[in-house]
């Protein structure tokens, strides 16, 4: 161990705890290096890591047993040897660099600029870490955000301050609806009936914060283009796949931070989008396993649902303060299994779901959302009155009702053929076929909430014979 002093005025020489070097490595795992002889270290201490060749790297602490502490290391460790490797513990947290000057910035999984201009000058700094929102503070859900996507503001609202992930499987288009959510969510302060036809939109206390977890080039492509559409409005995280794993669990924590800032210091409404969470559960296997733990369900960490609440509950609203932050987590299913761990924690910590169906993908509709095991469990208090038209929560139960009514009636339709099917029967079929093809089906075009309506409102009255 070596240390450096520093010379006060009156002569005398002072030394602080985080001018230490230690050169006392005893072990290196992958981005896991063990430190022996530790004075006073901390769990989740930032921890500077210098490289024989010069380099310098963040890492963190881990785990401290006896004088023994596991520092995980935010880069690759290649290079690094026992004898050369220098590290200094800071006494503080790994800090978030927050200021309005953020908004239109991209950065990587570390908080560095990767969009070619120099870092802004903080105006404060915060622990990425944060906390889950106390429940006895948590104002309720109120409010309409509109995405711009019908299947989802007509029959699976969101609501500011809400949870909503989407369950995907590999190969569907989630990327697409993901940049569709993007580029044409908004806040709007609906009509307040009918026949009122005017939706005003509050874009200026609106803002978008996006993080890319574990992207291979050609979805780094993809989403860049999007952002460059975008122009401003955003705040963007993006983690590649060949960047270090730590980065993958650093980016939404980075995300939720500044969102945190600019809903709670700033007073604005914040949609957080972050995918995908399969990749970042897939980082915090990696790391488990490095460390050596007991793993849980399909070899995840046991601790993968805190882990994962920690994140997703720093969503949501504070009772008495202006702003919001809501969340769209993407989670890709592996084999398409909806009971595997990854969608199942997060069904049990979110409200609500939109699930993307390989069939409906297989008829050419986007986006391909399944209806009937979507669901926004806060829709109820987001829409009607006040919120969007006074007559939209009648509309969307319409729609799910004959809907869900068709879709059952396919099964017959396969037995005994449409023939051998009453006249209501064949009215509800075509009617499940016309809400996949004229409703849900939204390729390119962005629809307003009035627009989502109107549409619903046609096609309940063009099939069913009650209305």
């Amino acid at each position: 161990m070596k240390c450096s002093c520093r010379k006060n005025n009156n002569g005398s020489y002072s030394m602080s705890l985080a001018e230490y070097k230690y050169y006392s490595l005893s072990s290196l795992s992958g981005p896991l290096i063990f430190v022996q002889k530790v004075f006073n270290a901390k769990i989740g201490e930032a921890v500077k890591v210098f490289t024989p060749d010069g380099k310098q790297l963040d890492a963190e602490v881990l785990e401290i047993e006896k004088d023994t502490v596991m520092v995980e290391v935010y880069g690759e460790t290649q290079g690094m040897d026992l004898e050369q490797t220098a590290v200094v513990f800071t006494d503080s947290l790994k800090m978030a660099s927050l200021s309005t000057d953020i908004i239109g910035r991209i950065f990587n999984g570390s908080s560095e600029p990767i969009d070619g201009l120099p870092m802004f000058i903080p105006e404060k700094r915060a622990p990425v870490n944060g906390c889950p929102i106390n429940p006895t503070a948590r104002a309720r859900p109120e409010e309409f955000i509109e995405t711009g996507v019908s299947v989802i503001d007509g029959l699976n609202t969101l609501v500011k301050g809400q949870k909503l992930p989407v369950f995907s499987c590999s190969g569907l288009p989630s990327k697409e609806l993901v940049a569709s959510i993007l580029k044409n969510a908004m806040l709007v302060e609906g009509p307040s009936d009918f026949n009122d036809r005017e939706v005003t939109a509050l874009d200026s206390n609106f803002i978008v914060i996006f993080a890319a977890l574990g992207l291979t080039f050609h979805d780094y492509s993809f989403y860049m283009s999007v952002l460059e559409e975008m122009k401003s409005g955003f705040v963007a995280f993006v983690n590649m796949a060949s960047e270090p794993v730590m980065e993958r669990l650093l980016a939404p924590r980075f995300a939720l931070t500044v969102a945190e800032y600019m809903a709670f210091d700033k007073g604005m409404d914040v949609l957080v989008v972050i995918t995908d969470m399969t990749n970042y559960c897939d980082a915090l296997r990696e790391v488990s396993t490095a460390r050596q733990e007991l793993p849980g369900r399909r070899g995840y960490p046991s601790y993968m649902y805190s882990d994962l609440a920690a994140i997703y509950e720093r969503a949501g609203r504070i009772r008495g303060m202006k702003g919001s932050v809501t969340m769209i987590p993407v989670v890709t299913m592996p084999e398409d299994d909806i009971t595997h761990p990854i969608p199942d924690l997060t069904g049990y910590i979110t409200e609500g779901q939109i699930v993307l169906s390989r069939e409906l993908h297989q008829k050419d509709i986007f986006p391909p959302v399944d209806v009937l095991p979507s669901l926004s469990r806060l829709m109820q208090r987001g829409i009607g009155k006040g919120h969007t038209r006074d007559d939209h929560r009648s509309i969307s139960n319409m729609l799910y009702k004959y809907y869900a009514r068709g879709r059952d009636l396919r099964r017959l339709e396969a037995i005994v053929g449409k023939e051998g099917m009453s006249k209501k029967d064949k009215i509800m079929l075509d009617f499940a076929d016309a809400l996949e093809r004229e409703f849900i089906h939204q390729p390119v075009e962005r629809r307003g909430i009035l627009d989502t309506l109107d549409r619903g409102l046609d096609l309940a009255k063009r099939f069913s014979p009650e209305i």
